[in-house]
């Protein structure tokens, strides 16, 4: 079965499925553009307007990156589309919680005009409760033309089965 997300579909599969791909890359996310909009647009929101990331002239001038970079945490939150059109969903969940982040590294900055992408490798399943299991994906964002990586990181995601309109 597949569940059908913007232009993307990811396959819906089971919990032996599931675990049946530990350990295995299950995919990469189509590029992103990193553009000075996203970029500026993201300082709106979070107020992290520093110069190495808004001002394009300053930034080329006085930065050691020859231009603007994304924010650390821009390349971040794009892992929650990245993954939305990558990662198979779990059948039978209600939603899929953000639960945290284990070892996230910045590794490389993320220049203006560059794409993205994520890819993730899922890493194991641990059973919380009979409604909820934790799983965890390693958890990389590429630069593409570029061999060291963006962003590594370990992410956990709390699979929910209970309808929150139903009795614990």
């Amino acid at each position: 079965m597949q569940q059908k997300v913007g232009e993307a579909s990811v396959p819906i599969i089971t919990m032996e499925e599931l675990r049946a791909l530990k350990g295995s890359k299950v995919g990469c996310s189509p590029w992103m553009l990193i553009d000075q909009e996203r970029i500026d647009a993201f300082a709106a929101v979070t107020e992290d307007r520093q110069f190495i990331h808004t001002d394009p002239e300053r930034a080329a001038a006085e930065g050691p990156f020859g231009g603007t970079i994304a924010q650390g945490f821009l390349t971040m939150s794009l892992l929650v589309r990245m993954a939305e059109v990558t990662v198979p969903r779990l059948a039978g969940t209600w939603a899929m919680v953000n639960f945290g982040f284990d070892k996230l590294r910045f590794m490389n900055p993320v220049p203006v005009g560059t794409r993205v992408r994520g890819c993730f490798t899922f890493a194991e399943l641990t059973e919380r409760t009979p409604e909820q299991l934790l799983l965890r994906y390693a958890v990389s964002i590429e630069i593409e033309g570029q061999d060291r990586l963006a962003l590594a990181a370990h992410w956990l995601s709390l699979a929910q089965f209970i309808s929150p309109d139903q009795p614990a």
